[in-house]
């Protein structure tokens, strides 16, 4: 087999682990029902590329029809290469639009030099899609977090935050007037990685962020790399226990009813007291 023909097996491997995982998470959490007008959110990136690419092509075969529409957010980052996102679409045919939304000075005005721009950009960003989601009448908002997003943002929220919190799959946005999907949280970020370089994705870096090396994501993810590195499936293993979840085994009293937890059988706390005298050693008989 020459190298062509193991590049085009990789390909379709990958492509169909992709395809698996994205209608297995769907299918778990309900994401895309018929009639659904999803907004894809494309930011030039490998994720949100392999996000549409994968979704598309499950829209081709779904059982189901719904409609999907690409949106891209222009922050008016300086140098940001304004074309390449529109050629794209149209190469493969897909509906856009471009929202046009100068972000980076109002971050970039707040912000000290120096800092973490990414919680403001963030909240910026989202404001801007979900108006635009509500003025269009798109009922789903589909982001490309995969499945190592979730896994540090869980480790984030605990290290830093001080809470057992993720990143759902599927969550209602504050106002309650959006879904968010995230149709890749399945799958892995070194499986999309590799995807996009053989795909050869036109990327657009994020010049705003994408210098500040001390992120604590940045940690977070290293932190993982290497214990991925050191113990092949511990990743895999943490991102299971976030959907398998025991609240009495916890500490927080708003999931379970510790205070409720009392003994109000007395046939049961009988048999409690007497343990101790049940297994008691036996004396040896004379």
């Amino acid at each position: 087999m020459n190298q062509s023909d193991k590049t085009k097996l990789r390909f379709n491997k990958l492509q169909k682990r992709l395809r698996r995982e994205m209608g297995q998470a769907i299918a778990d959490y309900k994401m895309i029902e018929h009639g659904d007008r999803v907004m894809v959110c494309l930011s030039g990136g490998k994720d949100s590329y392999t996000m549409l690419d994968i979704l598309l092509n499950l829209k081709h075969n779904a059982p189901i029809d719904f409609e999907v529409m690409v949106v891209n957010l222009d922050q008016k980052q300086p140098g940001f290469p304004e074309h390449v996102l529109p050629a794209y679409l149209q190469s493969i045919g897909v509906d856009y639009h471009v929202i046009e939304q100068d972000t980076y000075s109002v971050v970039t005005r707040i912000i000290p030099e120096g800092k973490t721009t990414c919680g403001l950009c963030s909240r910026m960003r989202r404001g801007a899609l979900y108006a635009y989601a509500e003025e269009h009448g798109y009922n789903k908002i589909a982001l490309g977090h995969h499945r190592d997003d979730i896994v540090e943002t869980f480790f984030l929220n605990m290290f830093y935050g001080g809470q057992l919190k993720a990143m759902p799959a599927k969550l209602k946005s504050d106002n309650g007037k959006h879904i968010v999907i995230r149709p890749l949280a399945y799958s892995r970020e070194k499986d999309i990685a590799e995807f996009s370089d053989l795909k050869a994705y036109p990327i657009i870096p994020c010049n705003l962020c994408g210098s500040q090396e001390n992120l604590q994501r940045v940690n977070m993810k290293n932190m993982l790399s290497q214990w991925d590195k050191e113990f092949p499936g511990r990743v895999e293993t943490i991102f299971n226990s976030l959907k398998n979840i025991k609240p009495s085994q916890l500490l927080d009293s708003q999931l379970f009813d510790f205070e409720g937890l009392t003994q109000t059988d007395k046939a049961c706390s009988d048999v409690i007291n007497a343990a101790p005298l049940m297994f008691r050693p036996m004396k040896a008989s004379s």
